[in-house]
């Protein structure tokens, strides 16, 4: 029998407010999407939201968009118009197929035509994508599943395989769509981007792949893997990207309850992902002919062995000053140099950390002096003035000014204490932080029921959180 967890699918926006210390936020909404979010763990997360998502929520022009599973397993998207509109919904004719919390839905817009493209319901298998009649991104009509093509098992016409997950769709700097996915498999998998251009989809290629050999400090050779990535991420016509790296062979990690993830990652391109280069500047991969592998030069940011439950698919963003920083959450040496079993050492131990390159080519790591208290991801967005805001785990909001050099991180919101409830991982409405609005979709947790003609769902009510208001420090 089919055993479903029933949650809200909620969504909350904050003020951001500009200070010399680190920026304050302001809850301003929380409005309830779905009383009944279809509710499952699996991989330590829930498939409405997971912070490798990245445009589980999306604002494109006037618009605000979300995607998810109701307690039916239909897919879900929603619409409304900023700032405040009320919130549409339309369900797709597809049902998630698994019990998987990888099989997430991703969004995306094509500038040209004004396209919404869907990507769903896969993590190592077909890919379910679909996408609108041309300017229903802008153009406000009828919010209704007519509107949306027939759903394929291709990119309308570009067989990608069966071996699909991650999807993100990702605008270039000249108003090209990209789509980015993984083929193949966790420990040996590649990294794959196609683009939307005139219509249609095309293969650009493998820009990561799985070869290569790694040793790891207690000798274990592993021959295959694959770069899981942080984000994929445009900033005055570069793209940069971040990411580490999971070995096939369990060996590497000093204990099999452990992830056999390893270092942190960076390489950029100036192509739109069809020529890459590391952080020196020397060329050091093309796109389907010679991918970026394991034992590509100088890309390297920050080196760490496999035994510290280094997370994957964390978060990145790029300041304007055009360059990268990330988060990324491990198990430091002082608390163990061998986690035994990443779940519970990550929730009894793990800190995120701040990486981010300086304009001569140095990088710095901080750790952020908050702990995760989780085993899921952290997500990061920078707002006009370069100041930082993470979010952690259960909607734990914590920021840094730039001012600061990225030192004065500051608990600005605590989802928790204020009875948020919300599961864990969050997606953020990027776009939406260049108006001063930080946008977070998040579930609430939930226990394990069957869903049944009985089950009563969970109504909130109009005051689901308080009003909080801050002052910048004088």
């Amino acid at each position: 029998m089919l055993h479903l967890r029933l949650a809200f699918v909620a969504f909350a926006s904050f003020l951001i407010t500009l200070c010399v210390a680190a920026p304050k936020v302001t809850l301003t909404a929380n409005s309830l999407l779905d009383a009944n979010g279809v509710f499952f763990i699996s991989y330590d997360g829930v498939v409405n939201v997971n912070s490798f998502q990245l445009s589980g929520v999306l604002t494109y022009g006037n618009y605000q968009f979300a995607a998810w599973y109701t307690s039916s397993r239909a897919a879900v998207l929603a619409r409304r118009q900023l700032p405040s509109g009320a919130w549409s919904t339309l369900q797709l004719p597809h049902t998630l197929s698994t019990d998987d919390s990888h099989n997430v839905i991703a969004l995306g817009v094509s500038p040209a035509d004004g396209k919404i493209h869907v990507a769903m319901d896969c993590h190592s298998s077909t890919l379910y994508y679909t996408s609108s009649e041309a300017g229903l991104a802008t153009s406000g009509a009828s919010w209704v599943a007519s509107r949306f093509a027939a759903i394929t098992t291709t990119l309308a016409g570009l067989n990608i395989g069966t071996t699909v997950t991650y999807p993100q769709f990702v605008v270039t700097p000249d108003n090209l769509l990209q789509f980015v996915y993984r083929s193949g498999v966790s420990g040996n998998g590649a990294t794959q981007l196609a683009e939307y251009s005139g219509g249609k989809w095309s293969n650009v290629g493998s820009w990561a792949s799985a070869s290569g050999t790694y040793t790891s400090t207690n000798g274990v050779t592993s021959s295959a893997r694959n770069l899981y990535i942080h984000g994929f991420t445009y900033r005055f016509n570069r793209l940069h990207v971040t990411g580490t790296w999971r070995e096939q062979n369990a060996g590497v990690s000093c204990s099999s309850g452990g992830l056999t993830n390893h270092d942190t990652t960076y390489f950029y391109s100036d192509d739109k992902g069809r020529t890459w280069k590391n952080s020196a500047g020397s060329s050091v991969g093309t796109s389907d002919l010679n991918p970026v592998n394991v034992n590509t030069a100088g890309i390297i940011m920050d080196s760490l062995n496999a035994d510290h439950g280094l997370m994957n698919q964390e978060s990145q963003a790029v300041d304007s000053a055009g360059q990268i920083h990330a988060i990324i959450s491990y198990v430091p040496g002082r608390f163990s140099q061998c986690v035994t079993n990443y779940e519970t050492d990550r929730i009894n131990y793990a800190r995120p950390f701040h990486i981010y390159r300086s304009i001569s080519g140095t990088f710095t790591k901080v750790e952020i002096p908050f702990a995760i208290n989780a085993v899921g991801r952290s997500q990061i967005v920078m707002d006009s003035a370069d100041n930082i805001y993470v979010v952690l785990p259960y909607v734990r909001i914590v920021t840094a000014s730039k001012a600061s050099g990225w030192t004065d991180w500051t608990l600005a919101y605590d989802g928790k204490a204020a009875g948020l409830n919300a599961f864990g991982e969050v997606t953020v409405d990027r776009a939406r932080v260049a108006s001063g609005v930080l946008s977070v979709l998040y579930q609430v947790s939930s226990t394990r029921t069957t869903p049944s003609a009985t089950f009563s769902p969970f109504v909130a009510p109009h005051s689901f959180l308080p009003q909080r208001r801050y002052r910048c420090p004088v």
